[in-house]
Formats: C-alpha cells, sequence, structure tokens
C-alpha cells in the first residue's frame, strides 16, 4: 500500500531564541503575512484558509492529522532541531508524545544544518552552529530512543525510522550510524532505519555513509534548469533567449518544466524513496535577497506529477515499501503547502486523496 508522508514544519509558535534573533513574537506567520506579488500573476500572500495558527496548542495539532489523513497522508514528518543537546522548536512533538488522542503516525527528521541569518543555512552571519562529537551522537540517539518507544512512531518492517537532511555534513557517517544501530539494539529494537535526504547536492548512495536508503526531496534544484522572465505580452519566456522585461531579481522557474525534469531522472542503483512537491516560492522568506519561484503550480498539474509517481511506486517497490514523501504540508514561507488557502482552497488535498483513489470513483471527498 502507497503511503504518503508530509514533511510538517514547527516554526509555527514563538521560541526564545527566535524572539531574540528576529524580534518579539517571531514565528513564520510573520514572514508570510508580508509577502507581496513580485510581478502579474504571482500568487502572495499566502493566506491559511483555517486562519494564522499556533502549534503549541494541542486542538491545533489534532485538527491538522485529521484533515491530512481524511486526505489520504499516512503520516507526518517532523523536523527535529538539536544543537549538543540543545532542542528548538520541540514543542508540537512533546505536546504528542504526552497526548494519546493524537493517532497519527509521525517521524522525525534531523535538520542538521546551523541556522543563520539566511534561511537555507548557507551564510556565514551564524546564530546557531550545528557541531558534531562523539560523545553527541550518543546523547542523541538515547535522547531520540525514548521517541522511538511511543507506539505511534513510525517503524519499517520493526525499526524506528529517522531521516537525516545532511547526511554529508557528518565527520563520519558511517561512525554514527554504527553508533546509533548498536544504542538502537541495546534498547530492544532490531535495528534503526535510516534515510538521507537528496536533491540538493550530489546523491550518494546511502550505503557508503552507512544509511539504509535515500530520500528524494522536492523539488530537486537540479531540475531547474530553463529559468524565465515575464515578456511583453505577458507570456514566460526563456530566459536565455534574451530580453528581461518585467521582472525581478528573482529566479523564476515553470512548475511543468521542474516536475517533467523530475520524472525524466534515472533510478539510481540503491534504494530511493520518491519525492512530490505541490508548489514552490520562498519569496516571502527571501524578499530581499532574491527569491526562487516554481511559478504556475496548480492542483491539476500536481496531481499528474502525483499519479506518475503513485503508479511507479507501486510497480517498483514491494507492498510493504511502497513510501512517498511531500514537501510540505505547512511550509508557508517557501509557497509548498497542501493545507488549504484563499486561493486554491483544499484542491491540492484533493488532487491527494483522488490519486490515491481513483479506482473507486465512488468515494466521495471528505
Amino acid at each position: 500500500m502507497v503511503k504518503l508522508w508530509a514533511f510538517h514544519l514547527p516554526q509555527f509558535h514563538p521560541i526564545p531564541e527566535n524572539d531574540l534573533w528576529w524580534g518579539k513574537g517571531f514565528t513564520e506567520w510573520c514572514n508570510v503575512k508580508s509577502a507581496k506579488p513580485a510581478f502579474p500573476g504571482h500568487q502572495q500572500p499566502h493566506h491559511p484558509t483555517d486562519g494564522y495558527y499556533d502549534l503549541r496548542d494541542k486542538a491545533e495539532l489534532l485538527r491538522q492529522a485529521r484533515q491530512a489523513q481524511s486526505y489520504g497522508i499516512f503520516g507526518f514528518v517532523f523536523y527535529h532541531y538539536w544543537f549538543q543537546g540543545r532542542r528548538l522548536l520541540e514543542k508540537p512533538v512533546q505536546t504528542i508524545l504526552q497526548d494519546q488522542d493524537f493517532s497519527m503516525p509521525f517521524c522525525l527528521c534531523w535538520a542538521n544544518e546551523s541556522w543563520t541569518r539566511r534561511w537555507d543555512g548557507m551564510e556565514d552571519d551564524v546564530l546557531l552552529q550545528q557541531s558534531y562529537s562523539v560523545a553527541d551522537d550518543l546523547a542523541h540517539i538515547r535522547e531520540l530512543i525514548s521517541v522511538f518507544k511511543d507506539e505511534r512512531y513510525f517503524k519499517h518492517n520493526g525499526r524506528p525510522v529517522l531521516l537525516v537532511y545532511r547526511s554529508e555534513e557528518l565527520p563520519d557517517p558511517k561512525a554514527t550510524a554504527r553508533m546509533w544501530r548498536r544504542e538502537v539494539q541495546k534498547a530492544g529494537f532490531d535495528d534503526i532505519y535510516l534515510l538521507r535526504v537528496e536533491g540538493i547536492f550530489a546523491d550518494i548512495d546511502p550505503t557508503e555513509h552507512g544509511f539504509d536508503a535515500a530520500i528524494e526531496f522536492a523539488p530537486d534544484w537540479r531540475c531547474l534548469r530553463r529559468r524565465v522572465y515575464l515578456d511583453e505580452a505577458g507570456c514566460w519566456s526563456d530566459l536565455a533567449t534574451g530580453g528581461h522585461v518585467g521582472t525581478t531579481n528573482n529566479r523564476i522557474f515553470l512548475y511543468e518544466d521542474v516536475v517533467n525534469a523530475m520524472l525524466a531522472k534515472e533510478q539510481p542503483d540503491y534504494k530511493r524513496y520518491p519525492g512530490v512537491f505541490p508548489a514552490w516560492d520562498n519569496s516571502a522568506r527571501r524578499q530581499e535577497q532574491g527569491a526562487t519561484i516554481i511559478h504556475a503550480a496548480t492542483p491539476a498539474t500536481y496531481q499528474y506529477f502525483l499519479e506518475q509517481v503513485v503508479e511507479r511506486t507501486r510497480k517498483n517497490f514491494v507492498e510493504d515499501d511502497q513510501l512517498i514523501f511531500i514537501n510540505a504540508w505547512n511550509e508557508w514561507g517557501e509557497g509548498c503547502h497542501l493545507e488549504a488557502d484563499l486561493c486554491h482552497g483544499a484542491a491540492f488535498l484533493e488532487s491527494t486523496y483522488h490519486v490515491l483513489n481513483r479506482s473507486d470513483m465512488n468515494k466521495s471527498v471528505p
């Protein structure tokens, strides 16, 4: 059975660190609300249909889980922030662990990047440095084991699943993986199921890092090949042909182009679970520096993308190994969300539901 996993961003509640770095009461909503359109037809800002929520609210977490499941999302992948024993934005997962009313499966993705003044961790103005040590690896896995023991935590064939966003950043990923496996087995599990995220930098066979498989993170930045601009006729033209009429310092691509490039990728020799995305536009986060915008995503083009990936997954993976990862449930600052907004309503969720249930058209959308 195909299981759809959606990445979930916990950045929608205030924390002391963000108060210090960005101003009192800062959350991702501050960026989202202040976004402005950069060209005709550019959808900004993105307004959530259900309002600007606070993830400290247990009822809000329950609402999201029930809505996601009703449209076919199997579970959430929560980003996990760990800095030498210091955890950030941990409140939503802690709330889930303390409340059995939340019944949705979940797992964690360690977002092991430094926090900087830029949102992609690629700038020298470091707010919180990510560093590594053997002692920290040990402390980290022991902390995680307590989460793995929760019955709702996703186990793949009995093995708790952990994603690592940048395994190539680990000084000795094989040594880290060996330690983690040993500690997890000492805790009573058969093993851990380690997944490395790819699609940002060079692909690496996950076994070279001691990992079990990879996840195709969407959008794959290497598939952003044809940059476009809005010409005098109001049409999108290839920037390589000349002209720069009405454009900004944003890098603009077309959703259909990126989807086709991702679908044309060859399957690697190692195991890689596929990824999809409903849209992408990080101009809310990068209003001054210049954004990357994948324009003209629609529920119909997303549905086609997901249909192709689901079909391939059913063909290429055995029944209990058909995992697809969606970026994302609620990346509002990157214009990358399945959650309903005032522009499309729940249409992206409805497309997701229809793909999973297209063989039974008598089922109604919730």
